[in-house]
């Protein structure tokens, strides 16, 4: 009984107490300091979601809905702009997985990428080699073939390490070994050692035509590349290859309400400390969260629905028509840069460049310094424009002509392709490649 009266003392003593500030605010007592401009709000604002109402700072109910249904929509649609790097590599996986398992298949493209092969902006002037590897079982070991340029993406879309000519091997081959994030075992001699901060990865290389033919390229691909568990080196099991030249295959992630279903399953699959608290935060607050079940009601799917729409269309339109005069190669020019901020995005040192972030992994796959750094001789260049020298969008229907100078200087190809403002991919017609090299 003594528990009781003490809390419902407590209870009318503060009750009193709300009673008085707002009865009596407008009086001045001898404990009073006069609100200082900007503290208090009006008891009735016009603004961009319609009137809102208070009665001394506290919100009608109304006002409360309205508040809720923005805070949730503003939400969803950064959560989804946030997550487009983790479901563009969810999509990935489920496309390779179409063609074999994890660790034992690798989706080589032994006649060069045609425009069957819907994936974001892929060039066919080089033997593209796609695997999705998983180390829930324990260190991975990677046999990479000579001559081959590539890396590893985590399954936050960042970049673990380059393979090949731009990694540690040089170009000559070698063995990396790929740790899971949680790895406390020793790790022995003799390998390039990858640390990424999830199991699942994406480990993707370009092999090079010679005199102009895949088969020399496809021939050491097949003869040098190897992916096993460590504890399986002493027998390692053999590759499956399976060519996707011509083959109609979608690599493309969805945009629309299912964008939430990948999103969610990568959140239950990975840990934690892969991500960041605010990022996790975020997608927490609209009910995608680790070790809980994703069952938004009908309320929220309606608002997830909404995001996801706004959410592709907000991501194209930074792609397109993107704001900051950063993200073009020359001032007054339609040619813009692959990266703006660097491989890792930033527009100062730990600060996120959001356009550049959204804009890359929206449009592109593969993160890797070698995409971006001028490196002579070994890495790539990547200028694109989704205009005309009048700042006008291309037209399939007009004829354009691109000038370019004498002398290239470039060590092994120069090209020049054509993509779909639909699939960021080859533009598809009756003609194999929709492009013009060297």
């Amino acid at each position: 009984m003594k528990t009781i009266s003490k809390l419902s003392m407590w209870m009318a003593v503060t009750a009193l107490i709300m009673g008085v500030v707002t009865t009596a605010s407008a009086q001045t007592f001898k404990m009073t300091t006069p609100i200082a401009p900007g503290v208090a709000v009006p008891d009735k604002i016009e603004s961009s979601i319609g009137t809102l109402n208070l009665s001394y700072g506290y919100p009608s109910a109304d006002t409360v809905e309205k508040i809720y249904d923005n805070l949730d929509r503003s939400r969803a649609l950064q959560a989804y702009l946030m997550a487009i790097p983790i479901v563009n590599q969810a999509g990935m996986r489920d496309s390779l997985r179409k063609f074999g398992p994890d660790n034992q298949t690798n989706v080589i493209w032994e006649d060069l990428v045609d425009p069957r092969t819907v994936e974001l902006t892929a060039n066919d002037n080089t033997i593209y080699n796609f695997i999705w590897i998983d180390t829930k079982k324990g260190p991975l070991v990677l046999e990479i073939p000579p001559a081959v340029l590539g890396g590893v993406n985590d399954f936050w879309y960042r970049w673990v390490g380059d393979v090949g000519i731009t990694g540690e091997d040089r170009g000559k081959g070698g063995k990396y070994l790929v740790l899971p994030p949680d790895y406390k075992g020793e790790v022995p001699p003799g390998y390039i050692v990858l640390r990424p901060s999830t199991y699942g990865n994406w480990f993707f290389f370009r092999a090079f035509l010679v005199d102009g033919s895949t088969k020399r390229g496809v021939e050491s691909v097949k003869k040098h590349l190897k992916i096993y568990q460590l504890s399986e080196a002493a027998n390692p099991p053999a590759i499956k290859f399976a060519n996707a030249s011509g083959v109609p295959a979608n690599f493309v992630a969805p945009g629309d309400y299912s964008f939430w279903t990948l999103l969610n399953q990568v959140i239950q699959e990975e840990p934690p400390e892969g991500s960041d608290p605010t990022t996790l935060g975020l997608f927490a607050s609209i009910g995608i969260v680790k070790g809980q079940p994703f069952a938004p009601d009908e309320r929220m799917k309606k608002i997830l629905t909404d995001a996801a729409n706004i959410g592709a269309v907000t991501a194209r339109t930074i792609a397109f028509k993107i704001r900051s005069p950063e993200a073009y190669f020359y001032p007054n020019s339609p040619w813009r840069l692959p990266f703006f901020g660097g491989y890792k995005f930033e527009s100062a040192p730990g600060v996120t460049n959001m356009d550049g972030y959204i804009f890359y992994y929206y449009f592109a796959t593969g993160i890797t310094p070698a995409m971006e750094m001028k490196m002579v001789g070994q890495g790539s260049q990547y200028p694109w424009s989704v205009q005309d020298s009048n700042g006008n969008p291309f037209d399939g229907g007009k004829r354009y002509k691109l000038r370019l100078p004498p002398n290239v200087p470039v060590k092994d190809f120069w090209s020049v392709i054509v993509y779909d403002n639909q699939t960021r991919s080859m533009l598809q017609s009756d003609q194999k490649a929709p492009s013009v090299s060297s």
